[in-house]
């Protein structure tokens, strides 16, 4: 497990709180509208600390910080990553997890310790072929389903969000949304092209998206717009 990159205070990456996000190379995915290709390939990554370096920094974050967010990549490909779930807490920082929803039983192991205090899960396409379109490789549709049947145990507060991408019309949102139980949160994020995505074609805009939003919103009333 690499850790590439840490940005040292966040203000928007866990509600209400001021947090730490660490950045975990490494992906089971390949999506198009990703702007962290760049760590993708874990083995491709220089780490940008040790996890011995980060815990002995987090221990001076103490009474500073309310939060750590792991996200990446994607966390949950890393098996050290209950471990290290585990060291953050003792720390006594609240946990927030950034997932792709692709590896229930990590989820569950981490579930089940209450390590986390908040979960980010992206849902990137209808469950259907549309999925690995957006993903970039084939997914386990039935592991999203586990995971989602995980979190709506209510165990841990989470979201859900779509990064409104070039691959995506207003009918697949559409779709999304009958996936959607009407008291989740599931938040559309804009795609933002940029030197380091692969798909550059043109995507909903805002304006796009804000026409839709009252629509999506009958069917999940949960649906928000993020960044706007």
């Amino acid at each position: 497990m690499k850790i590439a990159g840490l940005q040292k205070v966040s203000l928007i990456d866990f509600p209400e709180k001021v947090a730490a996000t660490v950045f975990l190379a490494g992906c089971d995915l390949d999506c198009g509208y990703c702007y962290n290709r760049w760590m993708l390939d874990e083995s491709a990554v220089e780490e940008a600390l040790s996890r011995e370096a980060l815990l002995a920094w987090l221990k001076t974050r103490r009474g500073l910080l309310d939060g750590v967010c792991l996200s990446g990549g994607e966390p949950t490909i890393h098996p050290e990553l209950v471990d290290l779930a585990r060291e953050i807490k003792a720390l006594g920082f609240a946990l927030k997890l950034d997932t792709n929803g692709t590896r229930p039983r990590v989820l569950e192991n981490l579930l089940e310790e209450g390590l986390l205090d908040y979960i980010a899960m992206d849902l990137k396409a209808p469950l259907d072929a549309r999925y690995h379109r957006v993903a970039g490789v084939r997914v386990s549709l039935e592991a999203i389903r586990e995971s989602l049947t995980l979190l709506r145990k209510g165990h841990c507060p989470y979201e859900l969000r779509t990064t409104v991408g070039p691959a995506l019309t207003p009918k697949d949102l559409l779709d999304v949304a009958h996936s959607i139980e009407p008291q989740e949160v599931w938040y559309l994020q804009p795609f933002v092209p940029t030197e380091s995505v692969r798909e550059m074609g043109p995507a909903l805009s805002v304006e796009d998206l804000q026409g839709i939003l009252e629509g999506l919103q009958r069917l999940a009333p949960g649906a928000r717009l993020r960044g706007v």
